[in-house]
């Protein structure tokens, strides 16, 4: 329903993928498109035609079986609650001049917040253009030429994107679920962070059927617009939370304000944490630790690699079905974890203190 985009994109030919730089996004167009322009995207459902469906998207991938992009189609138009509510919304609208709201943190009545709602018919509203909006809402008009940037904390964000894997059009992430008392089942004040609601969603449970596990490359995508969502959520955190990590009294950042002639051009400086993996602070954590290592252990006699084996048998006997170690990273990446922590230790236990 919306495209996907970033801020640079990197596709070089000899290469199956594509690379990017800067910031994930997903772009969201209107519900009807420009007299004499193709649908596109979200507007493909709204053709009317279910023929004329299926052609327009099996025109973009003539390779795709037609069976199955007709069973897919009806079925969103059945169960997926987004394409639904669109469609009586669009009935609402009285003009080309009035737009619809998806409201960031509306809850069903009834409903708690830390459920993961499937939005309702009532949490749509028919606004006028000008009124005032919070920048989390999505906006959708009915016919213009912009695109909208869809916010990634907004709760609609994951099924707009991937209609297949959230089929229901259920909620995803968003600031307001709350963490539970896993003792009381009470709501606790403490918010769920983007990092623990996607392992929670990612999370192989006993008698459980984990089916994003089995969306092979649109499982790879999902993963890793996710986590950039993650690494985005704690950027911003770090932005607006300078006072408290109390980043004025870094010591470089006084030096670069007394070195300025002009305080008032200095701007404003976001200083990232040591804990921000990959910061130049961390980094210079990092190098600190190794010179203390020599300083007291001596210059390194070997200088040890670890690789990853897909054939280990700790990783083949977690795939699923016909998958391959390619099909699960996550699992590659665990493992690999592990093994390389339980060498670490055998290391320093027998290596280091003999």
């Amino acid at each position: 329903m919306t495209s996907f985009g970033a801020t640079h994109i990197i596709q070089d030919n000899f290469m199956p993928t594509f690379k990017i730089q800067g910031q994930i996004y997903h772009s969201l167009g209107t519900l009807l498109p420009l007299p004499d322009a193709d649908h596109q995207f979200l507007q493909i459902y709204f053709m009317g035609n279910s023929d004329a469906e299926i052609n327009n998207r099996c025109a973009h991938n003539p390779t795709v079986k037609r069976t199955i992009v007709q069973q897919l189609q009806m079925f969103l138009h059945q169960y997926n609650n987004l394409v639904n509510m669109f469609k009586i919304a669009l009935d609402r609208m009285p003009s080309d001049s009035h737009n619809i709201i998806i409201r960031a943190d509306k809850t069903p009545a009834g409903e708690h917040t830390r459920r993961f709602n499937s939005p309702t018919i009532d949490e749509v509203a028919v606004v006028i253009v000008g009124e005032n909006l919070q920048s989390r809402d999505i906006v959708l008009h009915r016919r213009n030429s912009n695109l909208k940037r869809v916010s990634e904390t907004h709760r609609s964000y994951d099924a707009l994107q991937y209609p297949l894997i959230f089929w229901q059009g259920e909620d995803g992430y968003h600031f307001n679920i709350k963490m539970v008392n896993q003792v009381t089942g009470a709501e606790t004040n403490k918010k769920v962070s983007a990092m623990n609601f996607y392992s929670y969603r990612l999370m192989i449970r006993q008698g459980e059927v984990n089916h994003i596990l089995m969306c092979q490359r649109l499982f790879h995508q999902f993963a890793v617009d996710m986590y950039v969502k993650i690494e985005t959520e704690r950027l911003t955190y770090i932005r607006l939370n300078q006072r408290r990590l109390r980043s004025e009294e870094y010591i470089h950042l006084r030096d670069a304000i007394n070195a300025d002639g002009n305080v008032n051009n200095v701007g404003r400086m976001t200083i990232l944490a040591a804990t921000y993996i990959g910061s130049p602070r961390h980094m210079h954590e990092y190098a600190q630790d190794a010179m203390s290592y020599v300083r007291h252990y001596g210059r390194p006699d070997l200088f040890v690699t670890f690789t990853c084996n897909p054939k280990w048998s700790e990783i083949e006997k977690e795939l699923l079905h016909s998958q391959t170690p390619v099909d699960r990273h996550d699992i590659t990446a665990r493992v690999f974890k592990q093994k390389l922590k339980s060498l670490m230790n055998f290391l320093i236990k027998h290596c280091v203190y003999g």
